[in-house]
């Protein structure tokens, strides 16, 4: 029998409570939101319990949404799959733009060590545990976080195009 989305919900609502909540399908996977101190425990019981068996994370990312409420500003996503029901999940945890931190998973699962540096590198994400948490594709001396939405998508100052060439012009009217 294939493991649905009710089941998953159930086990994870009767197992953390109100740490996981937000359930939704979106493009045929479940989507929910855990509370970030609480990832590790989520992680670990899905990973382990005997039904779920999410036994490989296929990626971890995060998200910067300056639009946003200031205790929601980032976001850390993981995926993870079920091999043997071909089950994948999605999982949100929002950060405070003032201090994104959240636990390493790395303990559960090797392959994040370098998803997780690469968010740290990105987006300045810092994940507690973490056996060696250091920018992977930026230089170490950068002070920036590159895709943190802080900085406009062009330079103004820029003299070298000319916008007519690019499908956009000014109107002087």
């Amino acid at each position: 029998m294939a493991l649905e989305n009710a089941v998953i919900q159930e086990k994870l609502i009767g197992q953390f409570g109100m740490k996981v909540s937000e359930f939704v399908q979106l493009h045929d996977i479940l989507t929910f939101e855990v509370a970030p101190d609480a990832i590790l425990e989520v992680m670990k019981f899905l990973k382990e319990d005997a039904t779920l068996r999410f036994n490989f994370l296929t990626d971890v990312c995060g998200i910067h949404y300056p639009e946003y409420d200031s205790n929601r500003q980032f976001a850390v996503v993981y995926h993870m799959h079920n091999w043997l029901d071909s089950v994948r999940i999605r999982i949100k945890c929002f950060l405070p733009a003032n201090n994104p931190e959240i636990d390493s998973v790395t303990s559960l699962f090797l392959g994040a060590n370098w998803q997780e540096r690469e968010t740290y590198d990105f987006y300045g994400i810092t994940f507690k545990g973490h056996p060696q948490l250091k920018r992977i594709l930026n230089m170490d001396e950068m002070e920036v976080f590159p895709m943190r939405r802080e900085y406009p998508l062009e330079d103004a100052g820029r003299t070298d195009k000319d916008d007519r060439f690019f499908g956009r012009t000014q109107n002087n009217c």
